[in-house]
């Protein structure tokens, strides 16, 4: 019990550590793996042996991947990629779905784009969408940010949804499978909220211009789309060929799949299939310069990724998850638990992958007790942290000051549009988990 509640005060900690003093979450986090690890009777050398295990093990399983993410996510950024995904959507749907089309593409976008960047990158094209069909500004940016926002929280290789995987050693392919299929409700969700609202609310025009948008001539829309959807088929059949019917047969394609759809070398292509991208762009900068450029935006998803790998070794290593698997096993709440925590600490603390890393750390020994232990409760349940850490976003999210600064919206409104849309997201994307759960497992 001391363990307990030495846990609910780091965690309580941490938050107030972040949101009052703005202490960096890599740092909170090692420094309660530590205070936990002594408080849970471990040793020095246990708690340094742990805590370095545990950092290395979740490194080794996707630091690589969310590096490789990252470079994909750097070149549709820079090359035009994403605007000319955005370009392709909207000339099928039409411009007076234009709201609808935003979504879609920011679903599409923010698989290997974090969301924060995706919008800054989309902002412009939602402003000459807006002056030129007269959709209100609100409508288009709150849409837009739903779908970005769906997929940074559930579909791999997005770092948040991808460490949960790991923590809670889920299949990856079963993961983007549900994920993709459980974010579109909830995406939508966003969408239909977005139309609602716009009618009753105002915006501004922003002064503030993407100078990333500006590219000279972007990218073929399968150029574009080749690194984002290229990977993700790879990994999904991956998880369909281990299945126990062997619909590949177990030959040599099975093993060549079993290859090429390893996240790491699935990734790997979409790397080298994004390069073709920066063939559109008239730059001084070159593959080196665009590479970095992602490494250093993964960095520290990486280092926090680590240090809650740690986190999660201490807990593991101290027992606390069986002292709270057996104090909430009779409850039956089942995929409930996730999505409570991560929304606690997503709404007090701001950031979704903290808490989706935050989370993951906590309930991984809670699976067995709650009967999530089958490859497909683990992905549900990663799935429930992922809507948890949608829900909500608001004054300490730096995503919700991208949405209002640049759709020109002011705090108040703000909160009545995109913090009431990542609520509805949330509930929708559990609802979504708990049916699906009650179904089939």
């Amino acid at each position: 019990m001391v363990v307990l509640i030495t846990l609910a005060v780091a965690v309580i900690l941490m938050v107030v550590a972040a949101t009052k003093f703005n202490f960096h979450p890599f740092l909170s986090l090692l420094l309660a793996a530590i205070v936990i690890g002594f408080v849970g009777g471990l040793s020095e050398a246990e708690v340094i042996s742990t805590l370095m295990g545990g950092f290395g093990k979740t490194l080794g399983s996707i630091g690589i991947i969310i590096a490789l993410g990252a470079i994909i996510g750097a070149y549709l950024e820079k090359s035009g990629g994403a605007m000319s995904l955005a370009n392709k959507v909207l000339k099928i749907i039409g411009e007076q779905k234009a709201a609808l089309a935003m979504n879609i593409t920011g679903f599409i976008v923010s698989i290997p784009v974090f969301c924060d960047s995706g919008f800054i990158i989309l902002s412009t094209l939602n402003k000459a969408i807006s002056k030129k069909t007269g959709i209100p500004m609100v409508v288009l940016g709150v849409s837009l940010a739903a779908g970005l926002y769906t997929t940074h929280v559930f579909v791999p290789p997005t770092p948040g949804p991808l460490a949960a995987a790991a923590a809670l050693d889920a299949n990856l392919g079963l993961v983007i499978i549900l994920g993709i299929f459980i974010a579109l409700p909830v995406s939508l969700a966003g969408y239909f909220w977005a139309r609602y609202i716009g009618k009753r609310v105002k915006s501004i025009e922003s002064a503030e211009e993407s100078a990333d948008a500006q590219v000279s001539k972007s990218p073929s829309t399968s150029m574009a789309f080749s690194p984002i959807i290229v990977p993700i088929i790879l990994i999904a059949l991956k998880s369909v060929a281990n299945y126990p019917t062997h619909p590949f047969g177990e030959g040599i394609t099975t093993h060549i799949i079993n290859f090429v759809g390893s996240p790491v070398v699935a990734l790997f292509i979409g790397v080298f299939l994004s390069f073709i991208m920066k063939k559109s762009v008239k730059t001084h900068e070159t593959h080196f310069d665009w590479v970095a450029g992602g490494l250093k935006d993964a960095g520290i998803i990486i280092l926090i990724t680590g240090a809650g790998g740690a986190f999660g070794a201490i807990l593991q290593a101290t027992g606390v998850g069986k002292v709270i698997g057996e104090s909430f096993s009779g409850m039956e709440i089942g995929l409930l638990l996730p999505f409570l925590i991560a929304a606690v600490l997503k709404s007090a603390q701001g950031s979704s992958t903290v808490s989706i890393i935050t989370t993951a750390a906590i309930v991984a020994p809670l699976l067995g007790p709650f009967g999530l232990s089958s490859p497909l409760g683990r992905a549900l349940s990663v799935l429930s942290v992922g809507a948890g850490a949608m829900t909500v976003s608001h004054l300490n999210d730096s995503f919700f000051w991208v949405v209002a600064q640049f759709t020109g919206m002011d705090t108040a409104t703000a909160l009545k549009s995109q913090t009431v849309s990542t609520l509805l997201q949330g509930l929708t994307g559990i609802a979504v988990i708990l049916i699906t759960g009650w179904i089939l497992l």
